[in-house]
């Protein structure tokens, strides 16, 4: 898991994390992949998800895993869209549920094909949902986080934010626009608030496979990648951790 600043121990980290007590989270596409297993583990450790995902069925099945329905708010919502990113910030503000953290993890891939033969639908959708669909909740969460005068933003970004594959190229630009998205953000944020894209690292999810194939199950599950992570940057150590290094 590749970061700018790192976190100063796990130790400290973890007792910051301690002392500054439960987070709210928002997590977008919170019920596949990375996203549901971050939703399992900060429920775990105590602190309220908020969640956002396209399907029904899954976010139903993720939040009777979770359990404690009346902290956390799981509910179908397509970050595509800028009015269902209203509604959803309308919700959080009507539950007293003003995220402290927002991790906009929702993201899609083409198919692999050379950048020429994509077809547009494929292309619009990786860019929509990745890059339009992280400025549509930056744009309804960021001044609600602005009004609370605290408040970290992870925009999950990726190897091929920084390098790049043949044959997907709709998503590494899509990751290379999150990048520079990202930076500009940290630039604008007031004291008390903070940006960073995160490079998860190779993980086996859906995603992953459309790349790799069976080869895919090579590298970390979810489940592994959600301990290393979140006991390497506990969520109240990363946030503290990150601000005081950004600003």
């Amino acid at each position: 898991m590749t970061a700018g600043p790192k976190s100063g121990g796990g130790g400290a980290a973890a007792a910051r994390a301690a002392a500054a007590g439960p987070r709210t989270v928002l997590i977008t596409g919170v019920s596949r992949g990375l996203g549901r297993a971050l939703a399992l583990e900060l429920a775990r450790r105590g602190h309220a998800v908020v969640g956002c995902g396209r399907s029904v069925d899954p976010i139903r099945s993720l939040e009777a895993e979770m359990g404690s329905p009346s902290r956390h708010f799981l509910t179908v919502a397509d970050v595509r869209s800028d009015s269902s990113m209203g509604e959803l910030a309308k919700a959080v503000v009507e539950r007293k549920q003003i995220p402290d953290i927002i991790v906009n993890n929702a993201g899609t891939i083409n198919k692999n094909n050379k950048t020429w033969n994509v077809p547009a639908e494929e292309f619009d959708t990786v860019v929509d949902t990745n890059i339009k669909g992280t400025a549509n909740v930056l744009r309804h969460f960021v001044p609600l986080m602005i009004q609370k005068k605290h408040g970290m933003i992870i925009n999950l970004s990726s190897g091929w934010g920084r390098s790049a594959a043949a044959e997907v190229a709709p998503y590494c630009a899509s990751k290379w626009a999150i990048e520079g998205l990202t930076r500009s953000l940290a630039k604008e944020l007031p004291p008390g608030l903070a940006a960073i894209a995160l490079s998860p690292g190779v993980v086996n999810t859906d995603m992953l496979t459309s790349c790799f194939g069976s080869s895919a199950a090579l590298y970390q599950s979810t489940e592994q990648w959600k301990k290393v992570a979140w006991s390497s940057y506990p969520i109240g150590g990363m946030e503290n951790n990150i601000i005081s290094n950004t600003l």
